[in-house]
């Protein structure tokens, strides 16, 4: 059935115009650019978030059982590909935050613990938002969601890097405010065999309370406040992406309405813990962290 395949779709991998997503999703754009890297030779696994739904308009093979098999699925389709021995197609493994942080973590961690051959990435849009805008393992502190109406009282988990601790040979961040850089890491991660895992930030004005056509400013802000800082951590070498000086935190949160009930002492406390990231990776830019 592999073979046969890509008799059965387009060979180009555009994404059609129309999507089911909300007006300034970053769901379509990350797809969008995603696809122009990737190209036809591509089979993607995932569905769930409703920043996916742009996935239902792609032009290569899209499979989906329910985001409870992330990584499970995949790990089907790359059973397969071993089996007849095709070594040209891309396989994407993809979800939302909510499957990679809570509902699939375990399948996704053993995965990367026998360094299946596929790109996992997480469509972090950091809330159940196609359910309702409930709280996920990856919603930052302090950010309403209609299960937490005062604030998050816990921190964002750090996937990336409970997964570069398994010792993949690849872990990177991006963001769909930065095309360039996230082209450059799907390339790289294209070239590398074994599990890839790309981490990216995609913004839903509905869920985070933004007008939408502000929803790469708001995205960009932040990258550039350090609070989704970009790296990659490549056969457990960290490597920062982008060093620019930081902008104050309260620029980006005073941007989303999801932020509002923030006290001072919250901001400050978040302004702390971005800085104290920040610092870290900065310290160790460059330096073999997982050994």
């Amino acid at each position: 059935m592999i073979d046969e395949i890509f008799d059965q779709h387009y060979t180009d991998a555009k994404i059609q115009g129309g999507t089911t997503c909300c007006p300034g999703c970053g769901g379509p754009l990350f797809w969008k650019i995603a696809l122009q890297v990737l190209g036809p030779n591509t089979i993607v696994y995932g569905d769930g978030p409703c920043a996916m739904c742009a996935l239902r308009n792609i032009k290569v093979p899209h499979y989906g059982i329910h985001f409870s098999f992330v990584a499970d699925g995949a790990t089907g389709i790359a059973a397969a590909l071993r089996a007849k021995g095709r070594e040209d197609i891309t396989l994407i493994s993809s979800a939302g935050d909510g499957a990679t942080a809570d509902i699939s973590f375990g399948k996704i961690s053993a995965a990367a613990e026998r360094n299946e051959n596929m790109i996992q990435i997480c469509v972090d849009n950091e809330a159940y938002m196609n359910t309702g805008i409930q709280k996920s393992g990856l919603t930052p502190y302090g950010a309403w969601t209609t299960t937490t109406p005062m604030g998050k009282e816990t921190n964002k988990k750090d996937i990336p890097m409970i997964i570069a601790a398994h010792k993949v040979p690849y872990v990177a961040t991006a963001s769909v405010a930065y095309p360039v850089d996230l082209k450059r890491k799907l390339e790289k991660a294209m070239t590398i065999k074994g599990f890839k895992f790309i981490h990216t930030i995609i913004p839903c004005p509905t869920g985070w309370r933004f007008d939408p056509a502000k929803a790469v400013e708001v995205t960009r802000l932040g990258v550039d406040s350090w609070v989704t800082p970009l790296y990659e951590v490549e056969e457990g070498v960290l490597k920062v992406s982008r060093k620019a000086e930081a902008k104050p935190v309260n620029e980006y949160l005073s941007a989303q309405g999801r932020f509002r009930r923030l006290s001072e002492d919250q901001i400050a406390y978040i302004q702390s813990e971005v800085d104290n990231k920040r610092d870290d990776l900065l310290a160790q830019d460059g330096k073999k962290i997982i050994h």
